[in-house]
């Protein structure tokens, strides 16, 4: 059997489910995540899913339908975490973004560019009330902070089962990822084009901003990839990837990226300035004379 298409099944919902009934479904999700990441979705017979979760067959089909049910039930579940783990911050930039102004501060010089002057349909400049430049930035920066620290959430003790679920999706079948890319579309990446936009002074449905958002938050993404770990291993002596560390990092390539004025808070605790650049301060940095 083929993996699901999006859209193919929609778990049934239960209103009203009694705490021990939404206890099961949890303990199902909680047992097809780690089924599903370990042998795949056509290793993952519905007797081996009831059986770890605990449950007998006609469980599965009560709660979701069936194990295609299932299956899009634990997209599902994983994207509604990364939404409610984005969403205080995503709404500081839905109301930013809300003022179709540019920032009060823009100034086309910060870009020597020509590619990048405001476009005929860009926000008009200078606009009264608009955000500046530095709330633009330590939005965009903020954001990249919370979708670091939920990608490299190894706390969580389903981490290791969500990477290799992932992983093994991409290669059996990425369209049944198809309703949490549109959803990590809508929440993360428009947003942070939309930020982009905004710094560089051209509309958010510019082609070049989704690449400039796709170039940013792949900086990101980079460190859920085990490749990437195995060659930190292999660092001569190690290299710390700790989420500080990786956020100081991320902090001082996108303030070189836009090359603007960034309050101390946005640069991160002990930001140095110079000028109209900020920038993290790395570890034993002295300060130029």
């Amino acid at each position: 059997m083929a993996l699901p298409p999006p859209g193919s099944q929609t778990p049934p919902t239960r209103a009203g489910t009694h705490p021990r009934g939404e206890d099961t479904r949890l303990r199902i999700l909680r047992a097809a995540l780690e089924v599903f990441a370990a042998e795949g979705y056509e290793g993952a017979s519905t007797r081996l899913l009831a059986q770890r979760a605990g449950v007998n067959l006609p469980a599965i089909q009560y709660y979701f339908g069936s194990k295609e049910g299932l299956y899009t039930a634990v997209i599902d579940q994983i994207a509604e975490r990364m939404e409610t783990r984005m969403a205080p911050v995503m709404a500081e930039i839905r109301a930013a973004l809300a003022d179709e102004s540019a920032p009060a501060d823009y100034a086309p010089a910060d870009y020597a560019s020509a590619e990048y002057a405001p476009a005929e349909n860009a926000p008009a400049e200078n606009a009264p009330g608009a955000p500046s430049r530095e709330e633009l930035l330590d939005l965009l920066l903020r954001m990249l902070d919370a979708f670091l620290e939920l990608i490299m959430d190894r706390e969580s003790p389903d981490w290791e089962s969500r990477a290799l679920f992932f992983a093994r999706a991409e290669v059996e079948s990425a369209a049944a990822l198809e309703p949490l890319y549109q959803r990590v579309m809508r929440r993360i990446v428009e947003p942070c084009a939309a930020l982009v936009g905004r710094l560089l002074g051209r509309p958010a449905e510019d082609p070049k901003m989704l690449l400039h958002a796709l170039a940013l938050l792949g900086q990101v993404t980079i460190f859920c990839n085990r490749k990437s770990q195995r060659v930190l291993d292999c660092w001569a002596g190690g290299c710390e990837a700790s989420t500080p560390a990786i956020q100081a990092v991320l902090r001082e390539h996108t303030l070189a990226i836009f090359g603007g004025a960034i309050s101390g808070r946005a640069a991160g605790q002990g930001a140095v300035c110079r000028g109209a650049v900020c920038r993290a301060p790395l570890d034993d940095a002295k300060d130029p004379p």
